[in-house]
């Protein structure tokens, strides 16, 4: 593996096949690995701790030691007011996949097309909303304690389809093959913020737990969501075979399907040849093809902004 620090690099990339020209800004450190991550682990949402608290979903990350890690989905506190996260994603382009670090904007940006659940059904976020300096809940896809918070809403329309088998946690051929929409492409050259200490920390203490190694728990972690950073976890909130439930009150996103089994490594079926080798320094890391997601088009937050960014 190599690490490439870009700061606000920006990498321009021609599809051909749907002549569509579009940029990606990169910020961060970008990883690059010759394997395909697992496939995302199901797992319940913890509660909500408290107003102010934004989700921000588990994902794969990777390092020489032990190949790829689970680090844990978790609320945490945006850095600013008005500030939404674009989850990380992991996109494959000419033999390499390539790490795309999350960051906060004022829009969701784009993140590869990945249903990450609760919210982040694979582009845009339909979780919760800033309204003012107050950021409110959308309770038919996120577990909050309404008792507690109630700054909520309700908005079911969201929810296109309560079962999704697909798991698959990259962007590309073999993955998932969409390509930014145009809110996504506007989103990419607004100002970003770079993930927090938490957030950073959150990371490198997932990556020095032997037991969020997909080498170790077969792409089950069985810390794969917490309440907050430096928590411990509940054994409830450890990864479950099954299918995604994207509904979030009704038995949130882990309603257990023991049946689906064979869709827990949907990821991992590479040729051995392909496992743990060397790493090589990022291709820039370009969405294909595109084709028909899913999900919901319309904005169901504001009519006056596209939540994209």
């Amino acid at each position: 593996m190599k690490k490439n620090a870009k700061i606000g690099l920006l990498v321009a990339a021609m599809t051909f096949g749907g002549s569509t020209l579009f940029a990606q800004v990169s910020v961060g450190i970008n990883i690059s690995a010759r394997i395909a991550p697992p496939a995302l682990p199901v797992y319940t949402q913890p509660a909500c701790p408290g107003e102010g608290y934004l989700w921000t979903p588990g994902y794969w990350a990777y390092n020489d030691a032990g190949g790829y890690y689970w680090v844990p989905g978790v609320w945490v506190r945006p850095p600013r007011v008005g500030v939404l996260w674009t989850p990380a994603y992991w996109g494959f382009v000419d033999g390499i996949y390539s790490f795309h670090s999350g960051y906060w904007g004022p829009h969701i940006g784009f993140y590869g097309g990945i249903n990450y659940g609760y919210g982040y059904s694979g582009s845009g976020f339909y979780g919760g909303r800033w309204e003012g300096g107050s950021y409110r809940y959308n309770t038919a896809v996120t577990n909050v304690n309404t008792t507690v918070i109630h700054n909520t809403y309700v908005n079911k329309t969201v929810i296109n389809n309560n079962v999704v088998n697909n798991r698959t946690s990259f962007n590309g051929p073999g993955g998932v093959n969409v390509q930014p929409r145009a809110e996504e492409l506007r989103a990419m050259h607004e100002e970003h913020i770079q993930p927090t200490t938490s957030q950073l920390n959150h990371e490198q203490t997932a990556g020095r737990n032997r037991s969020q190694f997909a080498n170790v728990n077969h792409g089950m972690p069985a810390n794969a969501a917490m309440e907050r950073v430096g928590t411990h976890q509940d054994a409830n909130h450890g990864a479950k075979p099954g299918q995604m439930n994207m509904n979030g009150n009704n038995g949130r996103q882990a309603n257990i399907n023991n049946h689906m089994r064979n869709n827990r490594m949907a990821n991992m079926d590479r040729p051995p040849q392909q496992r743990f080798t060397n790493m090589n320094r990022p291709h820039a890391s370009r969405p294909h093809n595109e084709q028909p997601h899913p999900i919901p088009h319309g904005d169901p937050h504001r009519s006056e902004h596209v939540r994209r960014g």
